[in-house]
C-alpha cells in the first residue's frame, strides 16, 4: 500500500478549504484516509493571511516510513519548514529551451554562480622557483 499526504477539498461552492490526509495512493481524492494531519484555509483571512495548521510530529512520522507528499503538500510543508525546496528549473519563454540555471523557491530569482576566487600570489610560485 502506497501512502500519499495530500489534500481533501472540504467547503462550498467557490469557498475550499483542505485537510491535509495521509491515504492510500488509490482512494478518491474525499474518499478513505488513514489519519488527518491538518488543514489549509487558501482563502485569505481578516489579516489577509492564509491559515494553515500542522501537525507536525504525524506529518514527520509518515515521512518517515516513506509516505510521498503530492505537489500541492509538499509546498505547503516547504513553508512549513518541514521539507527542503523543490527543485524549480526557469523556463527563459514558452516552448523555448530551458534555463537550467538554479532558481531561489523563496523569490523565484535565478541564483547566480559564486565567482570564482583569485589564486594569490603565493600559490602561484613553483618549486622550479624556489631552488633558483
Amino acid at each position: 500500500m502506497v501512502v500519499r499526504i495530500r489534500l481533501a477539498r472540504f467547503g462550498c461552492k467557490n469557498r475550499p478549504f483542505y485537510r491535509v490526509m495521509a491515504a492510500d495512493s488509490r482512494s478518491p481524492r474525499d474518499g478513505k484516509h488513514l489519519e488527518v494531519l491538518g488543514y489549509y484555509n487558501p482563502l485569505p483571512g481578516q489579516d489577509g493571511g492564509k491559515r494553515m495548521g500542522l501537525k507536525f510530529d504525524r506529518v514527520k512520522y509518515w515521512l518517515s516510513v516513506g509516505a510521498q507528499p503530492s505537489d500541492p503538500v509538499q509546498r505547503i510543508l516547504f513553508r512549513a519548514g518541514l521539507l527542503p525546496p523543490p527543485p524549480m528549473v526557469a523556463m527563459g519563454r514558452k516552448g523555448g529551451p530551458r534555463d537550467m540555471r538554479p532558481v531561489d523557491p523563496l523569490t523565484g530569482r535565478v541564483i547566480s554562480p559564486e565567482k570564482q576566487a583569485v589564486p594569490s600570489k603565493a600559490d602561484e610560485s613553483t618549486p622550479e622557483d624556489a631552488n633558483a
